[in-house]
């Protein structure tokens, strides 16, 4: 049987939470050097003329993006690196970002893979992957009389 402890949250372990959050995030376990790794939402859906993939990634620029096709997987992936740096006074401070993701889809065979387009607004990534004309056809609904 496992013992738990209570603790009542007070002034004192906030403030040296805060002071030592820099050191803590470094080492906190479970994440490689404390970085948080986040993958952008996505949406996919179907009409009866293409399928449509939204990624939500705000604060990008398309050329952020880069876009693979090999075979039937497609792959959304981005890379950023950011460098800022203030000086001020007898101080200097270089901070330093970098993100990336990834993410790998597999393609029905009804894609028009010749045809797929990408657009970058308001902060979605939005794909349009047309179906094959044939793939159009057999969609189209029909009635089947019960004998």
């Amino acid at each position: 049987m496992a013992t738990n402890a209570l603790m009542k949250p007070g002034l004192f372990p906030s403030v040296f939470d805060d002071f030592f959050k820099p050191w803590n995030e470094w080492f906190d376990s479970g994440r490689p050097l404390g970085r948080t790794l986040t993958v952008p939402a996505v949406n996919v859906n179907e009409t009866e003329q293409n399928y449509n993939v939204s990624v939500a990634a705000p604060g990008m620029k398309k050329e952020d993006f880069k876009i693979d096709l090999e075979g039937n997987m497609l792959t959304i992936s981005s890379e950023k690196e950011e460098e800022k740096e203030e000086k001020e006074g007898k101080y200097n401070r270089k901070e330093y970002n970098y993100s990336s993701f990834s993410r790998s889809f597999t393609l029905p065979e009804d894609v028009n893979r010749e045809q797929i387009q990408a657009k970058y607004e308001d902060g979605v990534l939005k794909l349009s992957l047309p179906k094959k004309e044939e793939a159009k056809k057999s969609a189209e609904a029909k009635h089947i009389a019960i004998q």
